[in-house]
């Protein structure tokens, strides 16, 4: 392996990080075949096509493939300058969906361009993690104090609250990638604490302010008995059904109408039914496999900025995963949050490669010396 070169916004060398590539194209390709599974009924039901939901998916994952190796190929450096460009380009697209925004589910979430529908808010998350990233290096002496840190934390939290209003699901996760860059920068554990205590205050009073979300509350506690219960319930009927081993790969009967759109949220309930506690648990290792690669290119990158960007990706890949798995199975409050690479959703899925193809961008500039030693230690 030869030295990184660098020229201008391209970045040229010969080590590319192909575990972590393999395992994105595994997490893809599954999350194309689980989709057909679970949605070839109701497409063919619907649609007289029992492969629409899984074309439509393919096309976007065709297109987010060739965009994540685009991205892979611009030095991340770049973005140091446009953060906060970023961030106000972020809150007008945000206060658009007010103005322009199509409602799903009572929620006013999407903007159309076209055919094509997309949630700004998936776009929040990466722009965070540059924010957040670029902050917690140029402004390493405001970590250590408090009022610095309240500082740093304005932008991103004018977002999460225009975020939250809509979609309390996404602020959480968004609010989780904020702390947990600023936490590595600086591992200052009362500072975390009161982070937890205002969150949690915040998102209590979030669910307050709009009586549905306390409506959801009260699925949680009592799915079997509420209105709002009802696909919890099949969702848990599906992943008791599975047992072990599961029904077998499109053998599912909770996917046959009785779980309302089961290749979204719940799509992880399907797998569970169809390839049991052994296919759910190794769904979960290769997520861990991923998060565990991404955590060398993270010791590895060059600078804290590449390094903070792989810690915020780390974070958001994490916390929706876990945050989807703990719905599914009633751990906690249904939420609408989608399993990454898996769920249905084109645009997400797009956005979400995004940031793997910036993960890729600081893993093309870490130096061959800098990797002898990990490759010793595997």
């Amino acid at each position: 392996m030869t030295k990184t070169k660098k020229k201008g916004f391209i970045v040229e060398g010969t080590y590319f990080d192909y575990p972590s590539l393999f395992l994105i194209f595994f997490l893809v390709l599954f999350g194309l075949v689980m989709i057909y599974s679970s949605s070839s009924f109701v497409a063919n039901r619907d649609f007289g096509n029992s492969t629409h939901f899984v074309l439509r998916q393919f096309v976007f994952a065709m297109a987010g493939i060739i965009v994540m190796f685009a991205f892979s190929k611009i030095r991340y450096q770049a973005y140091k300058k446009y953060t906060t460009f970023f961030v106000f380009g972020q809150i007008a697209l945000l206060l658009l969906v007010y103005i322009i925004g199509v409602s799903k589910n009572g929620s006013s979430r999407w903007i159309y361009l076209g055919p094509i529908g997309f949630q700004p808010s998936e776009i929040a998350k990466l722009v965070i993690i540059l924010y957040m990233a670029h902050v917690c290096t140029a402004r390493a002496g405001d970590l250590k104090t408090l009022p610095g840190t309240i500082k740093m934390f304005i932008w991103p939290g004018v977002l999460i609250i225009i975020i939250a209003v809509e979609n309390l699901s996404t602020a959480i996760i968004c609010a989780a990638i904020a702390g947990c860059i600023w936490f590595v920068a600086t591992p200052k554990l009362r500072y975390l604490v009161l982070f937890v205590i205002l969150a949690a205050v915040f998102v209590a009073g979030m669910v307050m302010l709009q009586g549905y979300r306390s409506d959801r509350f009260e699925a949680w506690k009592n799915p079997e008995t509420s209105e709002k219960g009802y696909q919890t319930m099949q969702g848990l009927y599906a992943i008791a059904s599975g047992g072990v081993f599961g029904r077998g790969l499109g053998q599912s009967i909770q996917k046959q109408g009785f779980i309302p759109e089961a290749q979204n949220d719940m799509i992880f309930s399907i797998i569970c039914e169809e390839l049991g506690v052994i296919g759910a648990a190794g769904l979960i290792i290769v997520f861990l496999m991923l998060i565990w690669r991404f955590r060398f290119i993270a010791e590895g990158a060059p600078d804290r900025f590449g390094s903070f960007i792989v810690v915020g990706v780390i974070a958001h890949v994490a916390t929706q995963v876990l945050v989807n798995m703990c719905v599914v199975t009633n751990v906690i409050p249904n939420t609408g949050v989608t399993l990454p690479f898996i769920s249905y959703g084109g645009t997400s899925l797009v956005f979400l490669l995004i940031e793997m193809g910036v993960v890729l961008s600081v893993s093309r500039q870490i130096e061959p010396i800098g990797m002898k030693e990990e490759y010793d230690q595997q």
